[in-house]
This record gives structure tokens, sequence and C-alpha cells, in this order.
């Protein structure tokens, strides 16, 4: 590659639930843009990070997961994903070496191959360190097999763990590598285009997920309020008020989330507030209410209103 060549464009991970697709665009990025959860069809709205170097800019798209839907919000997802694939220059593929690769592996890596214009394909055999480098070997023998069965070419395969740094590097220049070349789309030290009061949002979702289990992650939403700076505050010691509603679709639901005496809600609070306070660099204070709003994932003008 010359000197002069400036490589631009878009990339996406894809994967089952939990194949660590998020923590991946997190440590790409060097910052936290997504939320993790190892709950399924955690991430909700297309989150973009963006890597830029002197060679080059990278835009990485953090989807939902491709699901079976059951509510008109699952059907949405899905119509995301199937359109993100489609305009993306290059798919990773998510395999974690910890699992074996599974129907539902094969089936999404068809379903890319299937496309009009296909992306460029990356195996990306993840969370490296959580098995011996024995079953990392045989993991990519698999992966190999994969793309012979499914009549694919990989770009590239590159074992890596997001949560031990491992290979990180290798992943960012490989990405970029295989972009076309292009321009410049966002200005330096930008690492999202994400309006601020969706993180927040997310960030308040991400620790209301923790603990839940059964169906309650998929009926949870939260909707920020109002943003506002504490008047009267020293100016080397600012306040934030963060107003914000956790909607749920049922009454049972709301007892879970502000649970006994409302300790639930409390520690929902304090977690949500320590990851706002890194992400705003100021210390918030953040008022949290639980709404319901009787089956929203089905309802067309609750979605809409909810920004989905």
């Amino acid at each position: 590659m010359t000197e002069s060549t400036h490589r631009s464009g878009f990339a996406c991970f894809v994967g089952r639930p939990n194949a660590g697709k998020s923590t991946l665009t997190n440590a790409l990025v060097g910052q936290k843009i997504a939320i993790a959860s190892s709950k399924p069809q955690t991430t909700r709205h297309v989150v973009r990070g963006i890597v830029t170097r002197e060679d080059g800019q990278l835009i990485l798209i953090d989807t939902p997961g491709l699901h079976r839907p059951r509510t008109l919000l699952g059907q949405r997802l899905n119509d995301l994903v199937y359109e993100t694939w489609s305009e993306v220059d290059v798919v990773g593929v998510c395999l974690p070496c910890d699992q074996r690769i599974g129907p539902g592996d094969k089936y999404i890596i068809s379903e890319i191959a299937k496309l009009k214009r296909r992306p460029t394909l990356v195996a990306l055999a993840t969370k490296t360190d959580l098995v011996s480098k024995e079953r990392v070997l045989s993991h990519l023998v698999d992966v190999a097999a994969v793309a012979e069965e499914l009549d694919i070419e990989w770009a590239e395969v590159i074992p890596c763990s997001a949560t031990a740094n491992d290979q990180i590097d290798v992943v960012r220049d490989a990405l970029i590598n295989l972009l076309p070349e292009g321009p410049q789309y966002y200005p330096d030290g930008e690492t999202t285009d994400e309006p601020t009061e969706t993180l927040i949002g997310e960030l308040i979702r991400e620790a209301a997920l923790e603990g839940v289990r059964d169906e309650l992650p998929h009926s949870i939403a939260v909707m920020i309020d109002e943003i506002l700076p504490r008047p009267d505050r020293p100016e080397d010691k600012p306040l934030t008020d963060i107003f914000a509603t956790i909607v749920v679709e049922r009454d049972s639901q709301k007892g879970i989330i502000i649970g006994h005496r409302g300790a639930r809600l409390r520690e929902i609070g304090t977690a949500a507030r320590e990851q706002i306070n890194r992400l705003l660099g100021t210390r918030v204070h953040l008022n949290l209410h639980v709404k319901v709003l009787k089956e929203w994932q089905r309802d067309a003008k609750h979605l809409n209103r909810l920004g989905f």
C-alpha cells in the first residue's frame, strides 16, 4: 500500500448472541460505545463506532443480532440487520472459540452469502482467552471447513480476544486494509456519531439488564426525559441532572425492576451513574422512574415513540 492511499468504509460484526460483537466493537474503538450483555438481542440500535488513523478510517456498525422475530420490534430489528449487511464493505463473523460452530452460525453466514452485493467476509475466532491453544487450533480447522461447506471465502481468519486485548490490533489492521480507497468521513477524535442522549439511555438499559432473566430483558426500554446542568454549581464541580424512565410491558415487571423497597432500582441507578459519569466526564444525579406501556414491543405507536 502506497503512502498516499487512504482507505475508508464500513464494517459490522455478526454472530450468535454473546459471541463478543459489542465487546469487540468497543475494544477496536478504544471506548465504550456499545452496551454488552449476555442476554440475546441486547443491541437494539445501530451504533456507529469510528476508528481513525492516518492510513484510513473504519466505521464499525454494531447491529442487533439476527433472530426469529416474535414481535413487531423483532421484525423491525431484523430488517435493520439485512439493510446494514447490504451496505457495509466488510462483515466480521464472530465465531467464539469456547463454542462449537452450529446451525445458527451457518444460517447467518448463508444469509450474508445470498446478498446481491456480498461484502468481504472475515472470520474472527473470538474469546481465545477462554480456551487452550489446542482448542483454538481445532476451532480454526472448523472455521476453514465452514467456508468450504457454504462455498464462501474468508478474506482473513483471525483468532482474537477483546477482553484480553489479544490480536485486536491485527483485527483493526485487517479490516482497514480490506476497505476501498476513500476519504475521511468523520473528523479526528470522534469515536461515535451516536447522540449522547441515546448512549445514556443504553447505559441505563445495560444496568437494568444485569441479573434479570427470562422474557424481561426484551421488555425493557429506556426514555431520557431531560438532561439539565444543575444551576448554582461552582465551575470546577459541575453536576448534571438526568431524568429517565425505564419502560416495561407489565405491572409484574415493574415490581421486579423496582425491587423490595426500591432496592433494585437503586442498584440500577448506582451502576448506570458510574458509567454515565465516565461518558460525560462530569458527575451526574440520576433520577429514575419505571412506567408500564402494555405490550409496547407489538404496538407500532409505542415503538415509534421509543425510537424504533
